[in-house]
């Protein structure tokens, strides 16, 4: 069995759900490919969408989401999206063609719209399965119902996945996958002292994301002006700069300051609560870790639908102008009763053998026959 992933880079969290699928399915001594769909088309196409993500989540993103959100159904059929993936689906072929795959995974709906248009004119025989990296269906899901799977963060998405025109069949509501290292359990004690933290007392971690979004100077000094006593470690992530900035920080509590880092998984069993913006893999891994998770400085669009998610299933607590972060960690180390609710409502949605789940799945795949591809070029 040969299996190809596909992914875009926009923000970090679809090429990380790819390297997951790929580890996991190696791990069951299955051929896995990981391409970047767009910079296999050309690299000038793969940087305009990335630097277009990182332009458009701080300026119209929201406004434009949501217009998205209330388009009319069937609208798709003639969107400036298909229509431009169609030109693009057409040169993604001769890979397609070449490597021959028997399933191919779509981490991007960019690269699913692709997918589907070559379905709907009978060019690939794989078996294809999509999968949603947030707690909600981005619009333009609707332009990739032709997939066999789509592989969802939960079965609570079942309605959205009917709304927007799939069958229940099509829907694998295995988790995001993730790295499987973020299932193993590890001691509180253990991870903190591994971290260079004091495991007898309060221990926060706040993380910007892969692209270090946000005023992450400003959280930090309003972090450090809590009254009561406690410890951060702080990971910038790719953002370099914000890193310099906050090591030039004169800090009254003990913060522990790091930029990219492969120890999240440690820090995260280290923490009795994480502040990031809810990214899909970040919020993945933290529900995998069931770490109560503070939301601060939501995307636009996409992350506000897991903000929606995580708040209506008590299974976080969010940082707003009116209840600030100062108040809300008050409420959270002061109310006993109310993290342990937390935790049983990440209980009740965490999926920590996502990508296990979803490998175990595909193994089992049966391949439709080479000889049977329909518009196959000899």
């Amino acid at each position: 069995m040969k299996v190809l992933v596909l992914t875009i880079t926009a923000g970090g969290g679809h090429n990380s759900t790819a390297r997951a699928v790929q580890r996991g399915l190696e791990a069951l001594g299955i051929e896995c490919k990981v391409l970047d769909a767009y910079y296999y088309l050309g690299k000038a196409l793969g940087d305009t969408v990335s630097g277009g993500y990182h332009f458009a989540v701080k300026s119209a993103y929201r406004t434009v989401y949501r217009q998205l959100e209330q388009r009319k159904g069937n609208s798709y059929k003639m969107s400036p999206t298909r229509l431009t993936n169609m030109a693009l689906a057409q040169k993604l072929r001769k890979f397609t063609d070449e490597y021959d795959p028997d399933v191919i995974v779509c981490t991007h709906i960019f690269a699913g719209i692709m997918v589907d248009i070559m379905k709907q004119l009978g060019e690939i025989r794989a078996k294809t399965i999509g999968i949603l990296t947030d707690f909600s269906f981005h619009p333009y899901w609707e332009e990739a119902l032709r997939f066999d799977y789509v592989v969802t963060p939960n079965e609570l998405l079942l309605d959205k996945a009917l709304k927007k025109g799939f069958r229940e069949d099509q829907i694998l509501p295995f988790g995001i996958p993730i790295d499987p290292k973020f299932a193993v359990e590890i001691p509180r004690e253990e991870a903190a002292r591994a971290s260079g933290l004091d495991p007898n007392s309060p221990i926060v971690l706040y993380m910007s994301g892969s692209m270090g979004f946000g005023d992450i100077e400003k959280t930090v000094k309003s972090i450090d002006e809590v009254e009561f006593d406690f410890q951060t470690v702080v990971v910038t992530g790719n953002n370099a700069h914000a890193l310099k900035n906050l090591k030039k920080l004169k800090l009254k509590k003990k913060f522990i300051l790091l930029g990219f880092t492969d120890k999240v998984d440690v820090l995260m069993a280290a923490a009795d609560a994480i502040i990031s913006k809810p990214g899909g893999l970040t919020t993945s891994e933290s529900l995998a870790r069931r770490l109560p998770m503070i939301i601060d400085d939501p995307i636009p669009g996409h992350e506000d639908r897991n903000t929606e998610f995580l708040l209506n299933l008590g299974a976080a607590m969010l940082i707003t102008d009116t209840f600030p972060i100062d108040e809300v960690l008050y409420t959270f180390f002061n109310f006993p009763r109310r993290r342990e609710l937390m935790k049983e409502s990440i209980d009740l949605i965490r999926k920590p053998d996502s990508t296990a789940t979803l490998c175990e799945f595909i193994s089992k795949l049966e391949p439709e026959p080479a000889a049977e591809t329909p518009g196959k070029k000899k």
